[in-house]
């Protein structure tokens, strides 16, 4: 079983920069894959977009448009943690942010690819 935990969320100015953090426990094999996905005001609950997702071996890496260029997903092994560096954050990033993971990935960019979910961070950005 691997349990996965948020932080790093906060509200922020457009412009700005967060840098949020997943930190894993329980066994992660080398084709676990991490990813980020978030969840927009008004929203339905199941209705989660993708953001970014990491391959753990290998590191190959997985934007949604909107976020190349501006966002960074990246791994510390040692820590068994996945972090989403966030920079010049637009109002409409503004959304609840998800950690997600699974083995054997074969798509990233869907949701139910994955079996784990962290209870997600809040990130709100003022315009």
């Amino acid at each position: 079983q691997v349990q996965l935990v948020e932080s790093g969320g906060g509200l922020v100015q457009a412009g700005g920069s967060l840098r949020l953090s997943c930190a894993a426990s329980g066994r992660l094999f080398g084709s676990f894959t991490m990813g980020w996905f978030r969840r927009a005001p008004g929203k339905d609950r199941d209705d989660r977009e993708f953001v970014a997702a990491i391959r753990w071996n290998g590191g190959s890496t997985y934007y949604r448009d909107s976020v190349k260029g501006r966002f960074t997903i990246s791994t510390d092994s040692a820590k068994k943690t996945v972090y989403l560096q966030m920079n010049t954050l637009k109002p409409e990033d503004t959304a609840r942010y998800y950690c997600a993971g699974a083995q054997e990935v074969q798509r990233p960019q869907l949701h139910y690819a994955y079996d784990y979910w962290g209870q997600g961070t809040q990130v709100t950005v003022s315009s």
